[in-house]
């Protein structure tokens, strides 16, 4: 967890205040948290499409924030439980994790197998699986390599015509004349990208705390005010 503190702010800024603004110091500190840990929620999905490719509403929609009160003079901006798992090396380096139960990294050969957003999904691998050209297995090269992976065999396989339905035929069928790697199996690879999460919250907290502090507390006055 990353802590940012805004103390030196509102102790700055409670200088020059009157009795009855120093009042609403807490309501208005807490009504200031939240509006910075929003703040940072935004800048947090708008980099995220710049330090990956095509992110999933998934993960750009799991960054989320947990309101200041007065009684609790703190705000959080986090990413929910799934998706910190998988971002988390992106911030404090690492590997990258795994997916579910998976222990072997997918690495697809293929860029026609990858979804709208770039990824290589289970229903895909289970697809690719189900097709009668198409194995999982360890091929050994001529230079003596062990290859594991899901591979295309290189004839075309027939297809049988199902009672009461259509034959189609095979889609992407493998004409080279040997082998194709589709997915390559290996171990996770380290990391790139470079979240930056703590530095991107820091700089927004520190460029806009004493702006939303005095937005904060004129409104807790003006609410004072006409009670």
């Amino acid at each position: 967890m990353i802590t940012i503190s805004v103390r030196a702010e509102i102790q700055a800024a409670m200088r020059n205040l009157s009795d009855l603004e120093k009042k609403q110091v807490p309501f208005a500190t807490a009504t200031m948290l939240t509006a910075l840990a929003r703040l940072a929620q935004t800048a947090e999905k708008q980099a995220l499409p710049k330090v990956f490719d095509r992110p999933t509403p998934f993960t750009v929609n799991s960054v989320a924030v947990k309101g200041a009160r007065k009684s609790s003079l703190e705000a959080k901006v986090f990413v929910k439980d799934i998706a910190a798992a998988y971002l988390a090396p992106f911030e404090f380096g690492g590997m990258h994790k795994l997916v579910g139960a998976g222990r072997t990294w997918l690495n697809p050969k293929d860029r026609g197998l990858l979804n709208q957003y770039g990824n290589f999904s289970k229903s895909a691998l289970d697809r690719l699986k189900a097709r009668p050209d198409v194995f999982v297995g360890t091929v050994h090269t001529r230079s003596g390599e062990a290859i594991g992976g899901v591979w295309q065999r290189p004839a075309p396989t027939k297809v049988i015509q199902t009672p009461g339905k259509r034959a189609t035929k095979l889609r992407g069928a493998n004409k080279t004349g040997h082998l194709k790697l589709l997915v390559r199996f290996g171990d996770a690879q380290p990391v790139k990208q470079h979240l930056e999460f703590g530095m991107r919250a820091e700089s927004v907290v520190k460029a806009n705390a004493g702006a939303e502090f005095a937005k904060a507390l004129a409104k807790a006055v003006a609410t004072a005010k006409r009670k």
